[in-house]
């Protein structure tokens, strides 16, 4: 048996996803003591009193942030798991530095946020938001809504969402192409899918979809420039992270009919404020970032989580994006 921890702390289930499952006794029996919070905390200041000597913490939310100053007060802290696949709310050189291990959910949510992507191409391109709303105000019919089929779909980002982005888009007709940071002739034959460059992706594509968490490299990865490439009759789609696209230059293309349409679950701020102008756009379809929220995705997750948990009190890490010294 792995030895336990001497103090986990949950500081951010809400609203509650782990607690109340089937895994809650398996949190409990990771650690001689467990302080489990069903809420977030309302500050750093916050965050590091309830973490306090924990040498072992869940992060649940991508909304609580472990930024340097807060990690250093950690003296005891020797893991973060995070239930996530994107690392960013989390500064991964000071837990470098600091010789803290930090632990991902790679994959878990490959087939969940596949399929949101693909609604939310459905959605957009059949006009069902809009649609709905004509239907409610009591109107009808009032414009044409476009098909998937025959169309070419391209993904960005070829990780295990990516990829099965491209198998439920070719279930659909769809022709695949796809862009990564480092492509290569094995890598595109391994995958099974035409890697191209980044220009031709979206010169060509009819529906764009964005599978990368965010990086130095991916941050607004597509600006202006990049939009401008895309066809005026093409739509986005994007569940990966809300900073890869430049937020304001796509609200102009979208705007100005420069772009047909989008499907959005991920933005540069979250939660999304009321008064951004992607709320007043008929052509975009908006979501709360839920992609990866279904129960089936989320156990599976979690239960990686905490598999992850179990490995490192082993001695043998799973799934480190940082391996720590501690």
């Amino acid at each position: 048996m792995p030895s336990k921890a001497d103090l986990l702390v949950i500081p951010d289930d809400h609203p509650p996803v782990l607690f109340g499952t089937h895994l809650e006794p398996r949190v409990y029996g990771l650690a001689r003591e467990v302080l489990w919070h069903v809420e977030r905390p309302s500050d750093e200041a916050q965050l590091v009193e309830w973490i306090g000597d924990a040498d072992v913490v869940v992060n649940l939310r991508a909304s609580v942030y472990f930024p340097r100053p807060v990690l250093e007060q950690f003296p005891k802290l020797r893991l973060i798991s995070i239930w996530a696949v994107g690392t960013d709310n989390v500064d991964l050189e000071a837990c470098r530095d600091l010789g803290i291990t930090v632990c991902n959910t790679p994959g878990y949510a490959a087939i969940g946020v596949a399929e949101h992507a693909i609604a939310l191409a459905l959605a957009v391109t059949h006009q069902l938001a809009a649609g709905d709303r004509r239907i409610r105000g009591g109107g009808w019919q009032d414009a044409r809504i476009a098909q998937l089929h025959g169309k070419t779909l391209g993904v960005i980002g070829v990780g295990p969402i990516g990829l099965r982005m491209i198998e439920l888009g070719r279930a659909l007709g769809m022709d695949a192409v796809a862009w990564t940071f480092r492509p290569s002739q094995e890598r595109a034959s391994s995958l099974g899918v035409e890697l191209v460059s980044l220009e031709e992706l979206l010169q060509k594509s009819d529906v764009v979809s964005i599978h990368l968490p965010i990086t130095e490299e991916s941050r607004r990865l597509l600006g202006s420039t990049q939009l401008a490439m895309m066809k005026s009759s093409a739509i986005i789609v994007n569940t990966g992270r809300g900073p890869v696209i430049d937020e304001p230059a796509m609200v102009q293309a979208l705007q100005e009919g420069r772009l047909a349409g989008a499907g959005l679950d991920v933005f540069t701020a979250e939660p999304l404020s009321q008064d951004s102008p992607l709320c007043s756009l008929d052509n975009v379809v908006l979501s709360p970032h839920v992609g990866a929220m279904s129960p089936e995705t989320s156990l599976a997750g979690l239960e990686m989580a905490l598999d992850n948990i179990e490995a490192f009190l082993a001695g043998a890490p799973t799934n480190t994006v940082v391996r720590g010294t501690r």
